[in-house]
């Protein structure tokens, strides 16, 4: 499939944030991802996941949620990657200018998020209703989301590995908090960063598939 890059500026509550884009021909959706704690758009397992649902027809888009200064201080401190609020507000304002410069046309936005990031995609989802229209949890902290898991409106697969198992704990609880349709998928075998042969593909696969079915403009309903 012709897929093509684009590095973008996104503007996000102040802060001017770098990504990077991949856009088939034809998206069928546009899959929006929440890096994890300390991690960044050049994460080696989100990058592969993005290459793999840009392969299959959906857009990516790959972006720092921090600024450099903040990355650089949060290396330090470790507390702006547990900021779910500031996280949340940054990832809906991405969302809003998806809305508005259209870089995958009029495709349904969807939000893959790993570990805390997780929790700041639920809260975005929560946040924009309207716009967001399927979550996929990697190895995430959905708790983190608080009262905002009652109020996500958006379809969400949890992705957890089989040997992560304090994780698997706290997706169970959250799956429990969800009002929206909701799926917990236990990968075997993977510990929390699906490091183990394999694993990391049936996380690729799983999300592609929830992403199609829940993005897809003939397959969901308007």
């Amino acid at each position: 499939m012709d897929v093509r890059g684009n590095a973008v500026t996104i503007p996000a509550g102040g802060a001017d944030l770098p990504a990077d884009l991949l856009i088939p021909a034809q998206p069928v959706g546009a899959v929006l991802f929440a890096h994890g704690s300390g991690s960044s758009r050049h994460s080696p397992r989100n990058l592969a996941v993005a290459r793999s649902l840009s392969a299959g027809g959906l857009g990516t888009v790959l972006v720092d949620l921090l600024t450099p200064a903040e990355a650089e201080a949060d290396a330090v401190t470790a507390e702006l990657r547990f900021d779910i609020d500031l996280l949340s507000r940054r990832l809906a304002a991405i969302v809003d200018w998806l809305v508005s410069e259209q870089p995958f046309d009029t495709a349904r936005i969807g939000i893959f998020g790993a570990s805390t990031g997780a929790a700041a995609a639920l809260v975005a989802a929560a946040r924009r209703p309207e716009q967001v229209y399927a979550v996929v949890s990697r190895g995430g902290r959905p708790d983190l989301a608080g009262t905002a898991l009652g109020q996500v409106r958006a379809p969400t697969l949890l992705l957890v590995g089989g040997l992560d198992e304090p994780v698997i704990s706290l997706n169970r609880h959250a799956l429990d908090q969800l009002t929206a349709p909701a799926d917990l998928r236990v990968i075997p075998g993977a510990t929390h960063l699906f490091e183990e042969p394999g694993t990391l593909e049936q996380v690729a696969e799983a999300a592609a598939d929830w992403f199609h079915d829940h993005l897809h403009p003939q397959l969901t309903p308007a």
